[in-house]
């Protein structure tokens, strides 16, 4: 399979020489996904037939999906910053990707922060975007010149004004609209509007900056009209703060839940008509959102190989060597709907097998009978040693997966791989 090797002084495309030399892609493979192989599936089972003892699922990270994806944000949300989610998925391939594509970060944590800046991204691109922080990871971003957070109560304050006292604030409200969406996160984060008025005054009294206000209408499915009302309601809190003699605010974090493709044309339309509507008359507003699920969700497809199988009568059951306990926690935790596409790598098969399909039953590789990937799915017979490939499955999977069993989500290895066809190649020796 033709790759990219990064670090070569051959001259390439002006747009991925960034990426190629980009912290946490610079010095590993990426190879080329040209237009007459068989695009992802042909690299999987190039890496399947290059390593045919391998016993480990893996993931492959198109850094072209990623380009595309940013160069469409772009087009679609051009007032609207990027700060990623680093929670929705922190390979640092990724990471390093978006940083070289000019995206800022939204961390969650310390972990979260540390990783960032491991990739030589300064302090200044980076949100504290957590409403309730330990003290400790407050003062630690104190000491790395992270000086950005949310906050939505009084004891939030008074922890920042003792550890972190020169941090600027974003107050965070709930929506006032349900989204509907999966994920409805104004259950646990968000000031309701009769609270803002005590909150700013709180924190103004602690001596602190409230430079903005931030939301977040929910991940997953959530309805995009629902940012007409949210927009709506951070304006007031603008007004409220003005009214209060406070300083005047000069941020909109229009939070993340975006996913790809029409539903976030959609939702560009509405974010749009939303911010032209309560701030065109503005000046001065610097406009951020927290993209996560968007840029991870379809960069990333994950390989899993048939350990095990079991006929009763016509129903197949399968189990492979990952599960809900691995990358696909999504299926529990994110509610997602996974498809697959099987690979047939085995030697057993015949032509016979390929036409009939069969109602079939996918386990995971605990001994969890929860960890229950697919049931009633139609797939092809299948033996030892096949692949189910899922694509989509970059955006809470591998960040959320456990050990359980000893079965370890964080050794799944990533290869790195490029779609798009101009990018000149070199064969790997």
């Amino acid at each position: 399979m033709p790759s990219i090797i990064v670090g070569d002084d051959k001259p390439y495309s002006l747009s991925l020489n960034p990426i190629l030399s980009a912290s946490g892609v610079k010095g590993k493979p990426v190879t080329s996904l040209c237009q007459e192989s068989d695009g992802i599936l042909g690299y999987i089972q190039s890496v399947i037939h290059e390593k045919p003892e391998t016993e480990s699922p893996f993931m492959v990270l198109d850094l072209g999906v990623v380009m595309d994806l940013m160069d469409h944000w772009s087009r679609m949300l051009p007032t609207v910053q990027p700060f990623y989610a680093v929670k929705c998925n922190p390979n640092p391939s990724l990471l390093g990707t978006l940083a070289a594509l000019g995206s800022s970060f939204d961390c969650a944590s310390k972990a979260e922060i540390e990783a960032v800046l491991s990739l030589g991204v300064s302090s200044d691109r980076i949100i504290y975007a957590n409403p309730c922080k330990s003290a400790s990871h407050i003062s630690y971003a104190a000491s790395v010149g992270v000086n950005i957070t949310t906050f939505d109560s009084k004891e939030e304050v008074k922890k920042i004004r003792k550890w972190h006292p020169n941090c600027q604030l974003l107050l965070r409200i709930k929506p006032p609209q349900d989204s509907g969406a999966r994920n409805s996160l104004g259950l646990k984060y968000g000031a309701l509007l009769e609270e803002v008025p005590v909150l700013l005054q709180a924190a103004h009294d602690a001596g602190l900056t409230v430079i903005g206000v931030s939301f977040h209408i929910g991940s997953g499915g959530a309805d995009a009209k629902a940012y007409h009302g949210a927009i709506a309601a951070a304006k007031s809190v603008l007004e409220t703060a003005s009214k209060l003699g406070m300083p005047k605010m000069h941020v909109l974090d229009i939070g993340g839940g975006f996913s790809s493709g029409t539903e976030f044309d959609a939702a560009a339309i509405h974010v749009n008509d939303a911010l032209e509507a309560n701030f065109g008359n503005e000046e001065g507003i610097t406009v951020i959102g927290e993209p996560g699920r968007y840029f991870a969700e379809t960069a990333f497809t994950l390989a899993t190989k048939v350990i095990g199988k079991r006929v009763r009568g016509e129903l197949r059951e399968y189990w492979i060597n990952d599960g809900i306990y691995g990358c696909l926690n999504c299926i529990m935790f994110d509610f997602a709907r996974v498809t697959c596409t099987p690979l047939r790598c085995s030697s057993k098969h015949d032509g016979e097998k390929e036409s009939k399909t069969y109602s079939s039953t996918v386990f995971g590789p605990t001994c969890d009978s929860l960890d229950t990937v697919l049931r009633d799915h139609q797939l092809m017979e299948l033996e030892l040693e096949d692949w189910l490939v899922f694509p989509k499955m970059g955006a809470y999977t591998i960040s959320s997966g456990t050990n359980f069993n000893g079965f370890s989500t964080s050794a799944i290895p990533t290869y790195l791989t490029y779609s798009a066809t101009f990018v000149q190649e070199k064969t790997m020796f």
